[in-house]
């Protein structure tokens, strides 16, 4: 590659991603600069898997940003946090008004938001996106979030649409997200998805394990259940883990420790759930899933002291075979339904143009979550792009319906056996509570105007006014603020 040749866009960060990003891009037609703190790695980048391709290596910032055509676009691939502040001073300096810095890792997405106006307030632009689809779509086509700074996205158009993956009709996975955070945002909300579908795939191998059914067993119905309404990435590599088996002869799904990490997104989307006042029940039992895992010694410890049933199924294991995969579906549409709670939300306060059917295009291919269904997200917000729950939608309606007599008897089946299923079962509880028109909620507002003078509404009475009962008869009529509903 000849230095004479300038790159259409620079890379900072030489792991698995940001390679594979790099050999995207470079296999489109585009011509990529790259740069390693540590700069060993870019010469063993460039003489290895780089090697003879249209990558430029560079050696400090000031050569990378040298060999950048203009408008210089740099993505840092590097970690979440510190890092990026530190690069963000490192590149200022050595940039013109109107380059663009992109931040294509796991960035919470008030810190994208801070650094976008931070860095156009230094007069260049700056873009925070999401990137998902791990190693694979990296170097074959992820599906790419961005966000913030309006003006930067025509120069970075071209690039990342021809990079992400596409569906089968031929359109990009990747599309604005909105300005400042909203492009890490969506990433945080996609992610938070995948805790909840990941985990009600582990809920559902667990009561199938409790069944008694074999690996081989399972990796069968995995491979069935990925040819219907179920398929999907999740479901298509738990079909291919059931059926590994290590150099041994031992399945190696039985090998692993049941102890599971988490990254972080998982529980900042419970959090902004909290801080919106959005029932994300399902996601924020499928965080703390994880935690319980985490305390592995304490768990072994109680196993030998605490009681209950041991699993023991009795019923037609063929029938629950056929009601898991439909309280899966259900659930997994109660996920989405959440999420796209708390996309709305956050659209009303953060005063985002958040377009709800092209995120989920946008998650139609290479991104963890991509899934057969996301079509009929689509289609239902392309019907009415003001829609409240996707659950209000008919043909989740019918979906939901169609899936709810066996969703019940999971439930039921996974109480009696003693089957932990927390996400599973939290989207049902979310599905009931849903659908009543009354919750006990009068007398939880009741307990509060008791003991704090909360005050409360009336049902015959106009929304926005409140009332206040002396309910002992030694209270006086002072009233503390009343509620936020």
């Amino acid at each position: 590659m000849t230095k004479e040749t300038k790159a259409d866009i620079g890379l900072i960060g030489l792991a698995v991603m940001g390679e594979n990003l790099i050999l995207n891009m470079e296999s489109k037609g585009f011509t990529v600069a790259c740069y390693n703190r540590t700069t060993s790695k870019v010469d063993d980048f460039v003489n290895g898997r780089a090697k003879g391709k249209k990558i430029i290596g560079c050696r400090s910032i000031e050569e990378l940003v040298a060999n950048l055509a203009s408008p210089r676009k740099v993505m840092l691939m590097v970690k979440a946090g510190q890092a990026v502040d530190d690069f963000i001073e490192l590149l200022l300096p050595h940039l013109s008004d109107g380059d663009i810095i992109i931040d294509g890792g796991n960035s919470h997405f008030p810190d994208t938001t801070r650094r976008t106006q931070y860095v156009e307030s230094k007069g260049k632009l700056y873009i925070g996106t999401g990137v998902s689809g791990g190693e694979e779509g990296a170097l074959l086509g992820p599906s790419i979030m961005p966000g913030g700074s309006p003006k930067a996205w025509p120069a970075v158009k071209p690039i990342f649409q021809k990079i992400a993956a596409q569906t089968d009709d031929g359109q990009p996975c990747c599309e604005w997200v909105g300005e400042n955070g909203a492009g890490h945002f969506v990433k945080m909300v996609h992610n938070g998805i995948e805790y909840g579908d990941m985990q009600m795939i582990c809920e559902t191998y667990q009561m199938m394990k409790s069944m008694g059914m074999s690996n081989k067993e399972m990796h069968e119905v995995f491979a069935e259940w990925n040819k219907g309404e179920l398929d999907s990435y999740l479901v298509e590599i738990t079909r291919d883990i059931l059926a590994v088996k290590d150099q041994d002869g031992k399945e190696v799904i039985d090998l692993i420790l049941d102890t599971a990490g988490q990254k972080g997104t998982g529980k900042w989307t419970v959090l902004s759930a909290l801080d919106t006042g959005m029932p994300l029940t399902l996601i924020g039992e499928a965080v703390f899933a994880r935690c319980l895992s985490a305390i592995k010694d304490e768990r072994v410890a109680a196993s030998k002291v605490l009681s209950g049933p041991k699993p023991a199924f009795k019923g037609d294991k063929k029938q629950m075979i056929a009601d898991l995969r439909k309280a899966l579906y259900a659930s997994k549409i109660i996920s989405y339904a959440q999420g796209y709670q708390l996309m709305r939300a956050a659209a009303a306060e953060f005063k985002w143009n958040l377009n709800y059917g092209p995120i989920a295009l946008m998650w139609r291919g290479g991104c963890i979550i991509r899934s057969v269904f996301l079509g009929k997200i689509k289609e239902a917000f392309d019907t009415n792009p003001k829609l409240t729950n996707l659950l209000l939608d008919p043909f989740f309606q019918k979906a939901t319906a169609a899936a709810q007599d066996s969703w019940r008897r999971v439930i039921m089946s996974s109480v009696e056996m003693g089957v932990p299923m927390p996400a599973i079962s939290a989207a049902l509880s979310f599905y009931d509570g849903y659908r009543c028109d009354r919750l006990p909620a009068n007398l939880l507002q009741a307990q509060r105007d008791y003991f704090g003078a909360h005050t409360y509404e009336r049902v015959d009475k106009p929304r926005g006014q409140f009332f206040h009962t002396n309910w002992t008869g030694r209270g006086g009529n002072t009233t503390a603020n009343t509620y936020t509903a």
